[in-house]
């Protein structure tokens, strides 16, 4: 059926109390893009700069990943810095060189604009629009950050109007809604326009609003995080590659969906940058699947 994504490739260096990778594979889109790629064809939209690596652009075509829409600009690609406390779920921002990704116009070949699935990266809400313009998908799930919904409200407004899911934050919840509880700001975003909602909660897991029904998945319990960036991506590709792999938006398909998302969202904090995420097989998303529903078992 196939799944477009669109937003951000970049080079991130991390460090955690597990040690540092300088320069490794990052960004929204391509986390995703590898996560999805396990369950269906995918045609991944963004821009790198000339500094960025062949052997990605390679990792990338060997996964099966279309990237025909993948433009190479003049300039350097986008890169982040971020520094994560003991406490893993705590990290800061040291440095944010947005680079070719400032001026990114996304343009979408023609099989993107043909595939029935669609996420909408956490890109600013003009950007957003334009993709939607050009596409043709019959379901559309979009990520936001507080940034956009601080500054860009209005545009958001028209974005989520036109989308059916939704994978966010807590904090973003309250910040669109201004309701500190979760269910009743669940509530005014459906109001909006997307009738699917799911709330990433870290280490907590993820929970599931589709109209009023409400599922609950925990997150995969483990002794060592290494690097959790990109894991709400991986996350979001895992959900949507399962969905487009199953074509239906059903609600049970959606429950395992985020089952899936958690898996694969788990393996990448095994390792650094997309270095785990990467190397996933069927195999491992069986086993560790089967983990998931024999520890929610009761």
């Amino acid at each position: 059926m196939g799944l477009t994504v669109v937003g951000s490739v970049a080079l991130d260096t991390v460090e955690t109390p597990a040690g540092k990778n300088a320069d490794g594979l990052g960004g929204a889109a391509t986390f995703f893009a590898l996560a999805a790629s396990r369950y269906t064809q995918v045609h991944l939209v963004g821009v790198v700069g000339e500094d960025f690596p062949q052997e990605h652009i390679d990792l990338l075509s060997t996964k099966g990943i279309d990237i025909e829409g993948l433009e190479r600009a003049e300039g350097k690609t986008f890169r982040w810095t971020g520094r994560y406390h003991d406490d893993i779920n705590v990290r800061d921002t040291l440095d944010t060189q947005l680079n070719v990704f400032e001026h990114f116009q996304p343009e979408l070949p023609e099989a993107a604009k043909k595939a029935k699935y669609l996420f909408l990266g956490n890109i600013h809400p003009s950007l957003q629009l334009e993709v939607l313009r050009q596409a043709r998908p019959e379901f559309v799930a979009l990520d936001t950050m507080n940034l956009w919904i601080n500054t860009t409200r209005k545009e958001l407004e028209e974005v989520l109007a036109k989308i059916d899911c939704l994978i966010i934050n807590d904090e973003e919840i309250f910040e669109l809604t201004g309701e500190r509880n979760l269910v009743r700001g669940v509530h005014k975003i459906q109001q909006m326009g997307p009738a699917i909602i799911a709330p990433k909660k870290g280490e907590h897991g993820c929970l599931l609003f589709v109209k009023n029904k409400i599922f609950s998945a925990p997150a995969f319990p483990m002794a060592d995080v290494i690097d959790p960036t990109g894991a709400g991506d991986t996350f979001a590709g895992g959900f949507m590659g399962y969905i487009a792999q199953q074509d239906s938006v059903d609600y049970d398909t959606l429950k395992r969906a985020v089952i899936h998302g958690s898996v694969v969202a788990s393996y990448t904090c095994e390792e650094f940058s997309v270095d785990r995420i990467a190397l996933v097989t069927q195999d491992d998303i069986d086993t560790r699947f089967e983990a998931f529903v024999e520890l929610s078992r009761f």
